[in-house]
């Protein structure tokens, strides 16, 4: 098969989800823009999620996975998908389901003109805890980055894979990936879509990792920064 995009999907301890994981992708699959395969990254699941990772590959040509040894971290998980990807574009979507996998079509319309198209979800379906604490945290990384982000840890994103494929990654910097491409001279386009509560699992993340440990990971992207590489070849022969 063609395919066009991969969506890779981190998974760390969700086995209450897989099922229903797989069913709203296999939906999106049907109604997708550009054709599409799906690439579960299981990061060192300590519950049943990878016995049933393997059962729904088993039975489904479209959906691939990769087991990491044990549990990295959401970045090294994404990095992983980056890695593996052999598509033209690349989609990202959290394995709870509170973004559609169907608003990825909102996403794909602009893909061809921009190296990352970004959700931003406009009615968050959180605790205000979460939300004050996401918040503020967009707000901070916004002064670091200027990227003019809305959300920039929405977790439902295209992106060109060569795009992709050149951000160095870092511990936390999945949640400067915005960022990091318009480091490259790349553009970024961002589009309000659905977010619902969470039905089964546990969050991953507390009021430490999305507000303390990303604004240390902003001087970590400053430096970055200050260091990246970026040229243009005039003439070769």
């Amino acid at each position: 098969m063609d395919f066009q995009l991969t969506i890779i999907v981190p998974i760390y301890n969700e086995e209450d989800n897989l099922f229903r994981l797989e069913k709203e992708l296999l939906s999106f699959s049907e109604v997708a823009i550009k054709k599409t395969k799906i690439l579960l990254i299981n990061d060192g699941s300590t519950d049943i999620s990878q016995a049933l990772i393997e059962e729904i590959c088993e039975r489904n040509n479209i959906f691939n996975f990769i087991q990491l040894k044990k549990n990295y971290g959401l970045s090294a998980a994404i990095k992983a998908g980056f890695d593996n990807c052999n598509t033209t574009f690349i989609g990202y979507i959290d394995a709870d389901l509170q973004t559609d996998p169907k608003d990825f079509n909102k996403l794909l319309e602009f893909c061809d003109n921009y190296d990352l198209v970004t959700g931003y979800r406009n009615n968050r379906k959180d605790s205000f805890i979460k939300k004050l604490s996401s918040k503020t945290a967009n707000s901070v990384r916004r002064a670091f980055t200027k990227d003019d982000m809305h959300d920039t840890g929405c977790p439902l994103k295209i992106m060109k894979t060569k795009s992709a494929q050149n951000i160095p990654m870092f511990k936390g910097l999945h949640r400067f990936l915005p960022a990091m491409i318009l480091l490259q001279n790349g553009n970024v386009k961002q589009v309000p879509i659905n977010h619902y509560p969470r039905i089964a699992g546990k969050s991953k993340f507390g009021v430490w990792n999305r507000l303390i440990g990303p604004l240390i990971d902003c001087f970590v992207y400053l430096w970055m920064k200050r260091k990246y590489i970026n040229y243009t070849v005039q003439k070769k022969n």
